[in-house]
């Protein structure tokens, strides 16, 4: 099922349990599972209702001659394959960092993946929109950033809020096998350690000389 971006907030914390569309044939199923902005759900059940009963607030899209089709559904946060990546300790730092990098240079707000990720581990289980006011970003756009982080398997939601993921406690680099001539040129490394679901991550710079050691 095909949801807008910003239906994502909702679906995650259980406010949308209910899409009405106007569908030539059933694209969902009950007891399907499917990916959302929001995270999994399941379906509950499908039903072909009368277009009077779709609430007035509900902007239905399609052909007016098509049946209304009701599907009702919840969140599937505890089945997310999501958790176990959340679970991998075996994190390469290079590429999450590339991806954090990316997701930063593309965000109209200005960098954002590691003050999000402070803000969190600082504060779990705080509500979202005290985290989102502190960070002076509207809830629902803060929300949807972080279920960017939790897409790359570093934060969990929990009943109120979030906390960073224990499976990437500590993360390190492996440095490959390099020749005196690549080592000629000083370069970064960045590393992410997070300690443990209370405490902030911390982020280390480590340049590599041109004789192989490591400063950081």
């Amino acid at each position: 099922m095909l949801f807008t971006a910003d239906a994502g907030p909702g679906i995650a914390d259980g406010s949308i349990t209910v899409t009405y569309r106007r569908w030539r044939r059933p694209q969902a199923l009950a007891g399907g599972r499917y990916r959302t902005p929001g995270g999994f759900v399941v379906v509950d059940a499908v039903d072909v209702v009368p277009a009077a009963q779709v609430p007035p607030d509900v902007e239905l899209r399609g052909d007016p001659s098509l049946p209304v089709t009701r599907v009702r559904f919840h969140c599937d946060d505890d089945h997310d394959p999501r958790s176990s990546l959340a679970d991998d300790t075996d994190v390469d730092v290079a590429v999450l960092t590339r991806r954090l990098d990316r997701m930063d240079a593309a965000s109209r707000a200005g960098p954002w993946t590691r003050a999000t990720l402070e803000a969190i581990g600082a504060n779990p289980a705080r509500r979202a929109a005290d985290l989102a006011a502190s960070m002076r970003r509207p809830r629902d756009d803060w929300k949807r950033d972080v279920c960017k982080l939790k897409e790359l398997g570093l934060t969990l939601s929990l009943e109120v809020g979030y906390r960073l993921s224990l499976g990437v406690r500590r993360t390190s680099t492996r440095r490959a096998p390099m020749s005196r001539d690549t080592l000629a040129a000083p370069y970064q490394v960045i590393s992410i350690s997070i300690s443990d679901s209370s405490s902030p991550i911390s982020i280390s710079t480590l340049s590599v000389t041109s004789a192989g050691t490591l400063a950081v």
